[in-house]
C-alpha cells in the first residue's frame, strides 16, 4: 500500500511541473502591472491570464498526469483515458447539470468546487486502473475495432459516470470533513502554519508530503494557497503564510547547512564533498528543490533531519506571525522569490531576506554543533568514503552521458537485473520496483557517488540522483529492456 502511494506521489510531479510555467507568466505579467506602465497594460493581462489558464486546471491536469504517470507502458492514451474520466464527471456534477439529475432546487455548495486537485488525483488513479488492465484486451473479431486502448476509452465512460454517481453522495461529505480539517489548522493561524511546515518535511523521506501539501496548497479544503497567490486573490498577510516560511529555509538555511557539513568534513575528502554539496545548494537556492541536500544527511544523521523540520515549521510560523509574506508557482527558490516580489499580495517580503539570514546563521551552527557534539557521520566524514574500487574499471571519458551509462551499469549490476521489475522516477531520485531489497548491497550503491540510497520496503529503492534523474531512469530502463 505505502509503495502504491509512493507512486501517486511521484505521478503527482507530473502536473505540477508546470507550475513554473504559470508563475513565470503571472509573474512577469504582475511585474508589468505593478510598474504603473499603461504601454504594456495588455501584455500584462495576456501574462497573467495565460498563467492562470494553468492554475485555473489544475484538476484537469492533475487527473491527466496521474492517469499517465501511473501507467504501465507510459502511453498517451492513458492521459486520454483519463481525461475522459474527468470530462464525464464535471459535466455531470455541475451545479446546473446536478440541479435537473438530481430533481433539486439548489446543488450543494461542494459542487461549486468539484473541479478540484482532490477530484482529478481520484479520476487519474481510477483511469491508470482502468487502462492498465485493458489496454492489452483483445475482442472477438467483430469487436476488434474496440480492442486494447480504445477500449480502455470507452470503459474509463462508463466509470466516470458510476464515480459521479458515488461523488454525489459522498463529495459533500468529504468537503465538508476538508474544510473543517483546514479550518482547524487554518483557526492556530501563525501555529497552524508552523505545524504544517513540520510535517511538510517530516513526509518527505516517505515521498508523501504531496498529499498534505494538496490540502493547503491547492482547492481541496477551499485554502488553495498557490493559486490565489498566483492570481492575486485573496487576503494580504494571510494568503500565502503556507508558503512563504519555506523561503529562509530554501535560500539560505539549507545552503548554509551545506556549508556546515562541508566543513566538518576530513580534508582529504573536501574535494569530492564540495562538488556534491554545492550542487544541491545552488539547487536550493535557485530552484527550491531540497531532496539532493536532505538525503545527504537523512538517513546518516536523522536529528539533523528533525531540527530542520523544526526549523522549517518555526520559519512559517515566524513569517505568518508577523506577515512577511511571499508565494511561489514551484518551490521557494530566488526564482520564484524574484517573479513574486510585486505579486498584489506579496508583504513585507523583504523581511524573508532578513529572517532567512538569521536561518543561516542558526542553521550553520547547530548543524556544525551537532555534527561535532555527536560525531555524526555525514557525507565525508567516514575515511575511504570516496576510494575507488579497484576490480571496477574506470571511467575516464569526461563526456556526461558516457558517465551516466557506466554509472546505470554499475548500479544494475548490484542490484541484480533478475531482481529488478520496474524503473521509474520523481524530481530527483530513482523509484525502483524489486524482488528483494534486503539482497542489494546499500553501501556499494552510495560508493558510486549517488547522493543517497534507501529501502523503503521489500520491494522497493530509491536511490537520489539529482535534478537529472529523469536521464538516469531512461538510460537504465534502456539497458535493462524494460522499455
Amino acid at each position: 500500500m505505502l509503495a502504491y502511494l509512493q507512486r501517486i506521489g511521484r505521478s503527482l510531479m507530473v502536473p505540477v511541473a508546470v507550475l513554473p510555467a504559470a508563475a513565470i507568466l503571472m509573474g512577469i505579467g504582475y511585474w508589468i502591472e505593478q510598474s504603473g506602465s499603461t504601454d504594456f497594460a495588455q501584455l500584462s493581462v495576456l501574462l497573467v491570464k495565460a498563467g492562470g489558464s494553468l492554475i485555473d486546471n489544475m484538476g484537469l491536469l492533475f487527473a491527466v498526469g496521474i492517469g499517465f504517470g501511473l501507467s504501465k507502458d507510459k502511453h498517451g492514451s492513458a492521459a486520454l483515458t483519463a481525461l475522459i474520466g474527468w470530462l464525464v464527471v464535471q459535466t455531470i456534477l455541475a451545479p446546473s447539470n446536478y440541479v435537473l439529475i438530481f430533481n433539486v432546487a439548489e446543488a450543494p455548495a461542494a459542487f461549486g468546487s468539484i473541479g478540484n486537485q482532490f477530484i482529478g488525483i481520484i479520476v487519474g488513479v481510477l483511469a491508470a486502473e482502468v487502462y492498465n488492465r485493458t489496454y492489452k484486451v483483445q475482442l472477438t473479431p467483430a469487436l476488434s475495432f474496440f480492442s486494447g486502448r480504445r477500449l480502455s476509452s470507452i470503459i474509463m465512460a462508463v466509470v466516470g459516470l458510476l464515480l459521479s454517481l458515488v461523488l454525489a453522495f459522498v463529495w459533500p461529505v468529504i468537503f465538508n470533513a476538508l474544510v473543517s480539517f483546514g479550518e482547524q489548522i487554518t483557526s492556530l493561524g501563525s501555529l497552524g502554519a508552523g505545524i504544517f511546515g513540520f510535517f511538510n518535511r517530516m513526509l518527505i523521506p516517505l515521498g508523501l508530503h504531496h498529499a498534505l501539501n494538496s490540502v493547503f496548497w491547492f482547492d481541496v479544503a477551499n485554502i488553495n494557497d498557490i493559486s490565489n497567490f498566483l492570481s492575486g486573490v485573496g487576503t494580504p498577510g494571510v494568503t500565502g503564510m503556507y508558503l512563504a516560511g519555506f523561503f529562509p529555509i530554501m535560500m539560505f538555511g539549507l545552503p548554509a547547512a551545506a556549508f556546515a557539513m562541508y566543513q566538518e568534513a576530513l580534508p582529504e575528502n573536501k574535494k569530492k564533498v564540495a562538488g556534491i554539496l554545492l550542487a544541491g545548494a545552488v539547487a536550493s537556492f535557485f530552484t527550491g528543490v531540497t531532496e539532493p541536500l536532505e538525503f545527504s544527511f537523512l538517513f546518516v544523521a536523522p536529528i539533523l533531519f528533525v531540527l530542520h523540520a523544526l526549523l522549517t515549521g518555526l520559519s512559517l510560523f515566524i513569517s505568518a506571525q508577523f506577515e512577511w509574506i511571499s508565494g511561489f508557482g514551484f518551490s521557494a527558490g530566488f526564482v520564484d522569490y524574484v517573479l513574486a516580489f510585486k505579486n498584489p499580495l506579496a508583504v513585507n517580503n523583504l523581511m524573508l531576506i532578513v529572517q532567512g539570514i538569521g536561518f543561516a546563521a542558526f542553521y550553520y551552527v547547530s548543524f556544525r554543533f551537532l555534527i561535532r557534539f555527536r560525531n555524526l557521520k555525514t557525507i565525508g566524514r567516514t575515511k575511504g568514503e570516496f576510494d575507488e574500487d579497484d576490480s571496477e574499471p574506470q571511467d575516464d571519458n569526461n563526456n556526461k552521458d558516457d558517465k551516466r551509462k557506466v554509472l546505470a551499469s554499475k548500479i544494475i549490476k548490484i542490484i541484480g537485473e533478475d531482481n529488478l521489475t520496474a524503473i521509474d522516477n520523481c524530481t530527483t531520485r530513482l523509484r525502483l520496483e524489486v524482488k528483494d531489497s534486503n539482497t542489494v548491497d546499500l553501501d556499494a550503491i552510495k560508493k558510486l557517488g549517488v547522493v543517497g540510497a534507501l529501502k523503503p520496503s521489500n520491494t522497493s529503492l530509491q536511490i537520489i540522483i539529482g535534478p537529472d534523474v529523469q536521464f538516469m531512469a531512461d538510460e537504465m530502463n534502456r539497458q535493462a529492456g524494460s522499455n
